[in-house]
């Protein structure tokens, strides 16, 4: 089944290509059959549209099986089929578990209330109870929900679809007393209804069946991009209709498939996710010559064993059925015989390790425009009042920012498209010492130069006039205080050319700046950063490596790598922002933004620069502050800013600011959380 990417006219004419390849081959006259095991009694008001597996991890075979009854809440049965009891929760048209603390957490989409309720099972007891730590409203009509487990920091979410084509991801957290509490940390939309849902926790992969449109598959990342990939299409693919369910089954390997009923030509569509979700075969739920199912309306696979009858698993189909809602258990084992595919084993796909993870304590305001905007932060430590230090941010839409440490806005200078910022303090200028900072004024293809006041935090520019660059767009920016004290600034230009300049103090109070070197790298860089003790430059080529050079205007020594993207798997292009955590006698750490994979690469500053190990920043959701992905520049210091940030913060740029909906924003985390997180001295 050909693939497509949203939005895409060239993958649309692929697909449709695809598409008629693929119904040439229409299987349904060759489906293999399978009966259904047992049916449940039928629900107490006659209505069913969805279900789940309440697994029993002590004894299986008394697992229970949960149905959406409508108005009768969620009910519940043996695998026998007999009715054992019901959960009151509304009108239930939704149901999706997971555990959590060592007992099955229960999802339901309460239609009736407009919210999203949250109960945790006990078998010893046979009671559930509720989770709820305040009413999770949704505020619209709730069609289906599906839970996932993150695979990088083993957050619980929930996704809560709606009848206009509504998609919500919350993130649920605990509270204080054992309760979940939960937040909206993305809204996606589509262009019709869409009802069904499941995620791979394993992969990270989430499923989604729009009505009258087919089957996507999205990233379940909150941090990810929204982008996503058509599985198979109504009327164009395989799907004669629309779809009534999805299911995972996971034994590991090459035994990962996903199944979707396909309602309006009586079967059950199976799709290969370890071959990218190809479509591999149907089969038929039937008693004899007639369909056992007479409308399905939500489907659930476990692949664990549960009893001889069910020694690979079930599948389980709700049944909408006119003559009284049920639900049909069927053996996997069954399916995959007659479909000649691998079981697998119960232990399912382990998800791939990730990397250490810290949260933030602190995001600042969002920045005034949209789309890509915010770009750099540079931190400067206030050594006489480390709590009333600041963080220097660029808006390459509109100008440069200061913040204090609270993320509250100190001062916003519209002086042009700011791209990149640094700073050094023991800039003489006017008969004493300054913190001069510098920025790329793409604007004016220019140095902009300012001073910062420390009992304001203000900025005040110095430069003497525009300081033109000679670049074509000046982009990445660092600074260098040299060892004979003098200060200098690299600028890098998108055709991979990097040149450095000495600023130079004026009898009137200015600063100009004189070029010294030009440096040439193959592609386009960024991200920079010099060490003033070591003497040291490092630049980030964005899609090839991060590079060490001297930083001395005399230095030409060839360019070293410390580490290349092609060599670390550890690292996704594009290689961006630089920082670095200085410690006493030479030592500490780089810290490199890894941008296409959402994390940041630490490098030991001695030496040859070690790769020490990687880190992603996730969301926090009693702080109410989503982590942070696609980061175009940081900063990190080791100075104290005060009270729970002693031994320094790391400062970076969100790319995407989902938790709520924002314009772009920066975002600081103790530099505590990452030694610890890392195991760094």
């Amino acid at each position: 089944m050909t693939h497509l990417r949203a939005s895409a006219a060239v993958g649309v004419l692929a697909f449709l290509l695809g598409a008629g390849s693929a119904l040439a081959q229409s299987p349904q006259a060759q489906a293999p059959v399978v009966a259904p095991l047992v049916l449940t009694a039928p629900t107490a008001e006659g209505g069913a549209n969805g279900v789940a597996l309440i697994r029993n991890p002590v004894a299986p075979e008394k697992s229970l099986v949960a149905a959406t009854g409508e108005g009768g809440g969620l009910e519940l049965y043996g695998l026998d089929g007999k009715k054992v009891g019901a959960i009151a929760g509304g009108e239930v048209y939704g149901v999706d578990v997971r555990e959590q603390n060592g007992k099955p957490l229960l999802a339901l989409l309460d239609r009736k209330g407009g919210r999203l309720r949250l109960a945790a099972y006990d078998f010893a007891t046979g009671q559930a109870t509720s989770l709820d730590a305040k009413p999770l409203a949704l505020g619209y009509a709730g069609e289906g929900v599906c839970l996932h487990r993150g695979a990088r920091d083993g957050a619980l979410y929930a996704f809560t679809l709606g009848v206009a084509g509504q998609m919500d991801q919350w993130l649920l957290f605990p509270t204080a007393d054992g309760k979940l509490d939960g937040r909206i940390v993305r809204r996606l939309h589509l262009s019709s209804e869409a009802k069904y849902c499941v995620s791979d926790d394993a992969t990270g992969s989430l499923y989604v069946a729009q009505e009258a449109v087919g089957i996507w598959r999205y990233d379940a990342d909150p941090e990810a991009e929204p982008a996503p990939t058509l599985i198979d299409a109504a009327r164009l693919g395989q799907i004669a209709g629309e779809v009534a369910g999805l299911a995972l089954v996971d034994g590991g390997a090459n035994a990962r498939f996903l199944v979707a009923a396909n309602a309006s030509a009586g079967d059950y569509l199976v799709y290969d996710r370890a071959r990218d979700d190809a479509y591999v075969g149907a089969f038929r739920i039937q008693a004899g010559d007639q369909n056992a199912v007479e409308n399905p309306s939500g489907l659930f696979a476990l692949r664990n064993p549960l009893s001889d009858r069910l020694p690979a698993g079930t599948l389980l189909v709700a049944d909408d059925r006119k003559s009284g809602a049920d639900m049909k258990v069927v053996s996997w084992a069954d399916i995959a015989a007659g479909l000649k595919l691998a079981t697998g084993d119960a232990a399912g796909s382990k998800p791939a390790a990730g990397f250490a993870t810290v949260r933030p304590t602190m995001e600042t305001q969002p920045v005034d425009h949209d789309g890509d905007a915010a770009d750099d932060p540079a931190i400067w430590a206030n050594p006489a009042d480390p709590a009333k230090s600041a963080i220097i941010a660029t808006d390459k839409k509109g100008g440069l920012l200061v913040y204090d440490l609270d993320g509250k806005p100190l001062q916003h200078l519209a002086d042009g498209k700011m791209n990149n910022v640094d700073l050094r303090s023991g800039f003489r200028l006017g008969g004493r010492e300054t913190v001069l900072v510098t920025a790329s004024d793409r604007t004016h293809k220019s140095i902009a130069i300012y001073t910062l006041d420390p009992a304001t935090r203000q900025l005040t520019s110095v430069a003497d006039g525009v300081q033109a660059t000679g670049l074509s767009d000046p982009y990445g920016l660092c600074m260098y205080r040299g060892r004979k004290g003098e200060t200098y600034v690299f600028i890098g230009d998108p055709d991979g050319l990097v040149r450095q300049w000495k600023l130079v103090a004026q009898a009137n109070g200015k600063v100009r700046a004189a070029p010294v070197r030009d440096l040439k790298f193959d592609s386009q860089t960024e991200g920079c950063l010099a060490d003033d003790e070591t003497g040291a430059l490092y630049v980030a080529e964005e899609d090839v490596a991060l590079w060490r050079l001297g930083a001395e205007p005399t230095d030409r020594k060839a360019p070293k790598a410390v580490d290349r993207v092609a060599a670390n798997p550890a690292l996704k292009d594009d290689l961006e922002g630089v920082g670095l955590y200085r410690q006493a006698g030479g030592k500490g750490y780089l810290v490199v933004s890894s941008q296409g994979n959402n994390s940041y690469a630490v490098y030991r500053r001695e030496g040859d620069n070690a790769y020490v190990g990687s880190f992603s920043v996730t969301a926090d959701g009693a702080r109410g502050i989503d982590g942070i992905s696609e980061t175009d520049g940081l900063d990190v210091t080791s100075a104290s800013l005060g009270t729970g940030l002693e031994t320094g913060a790391f400062v970076a740029q969100d790319g995407r600011n989902v938790f709520p909906p924002e314009h772009q924003n920066f975002k600081l985390v103790p530099w505590s959380s990452i030694a610890g997180a890392l195991g760094l001295q």
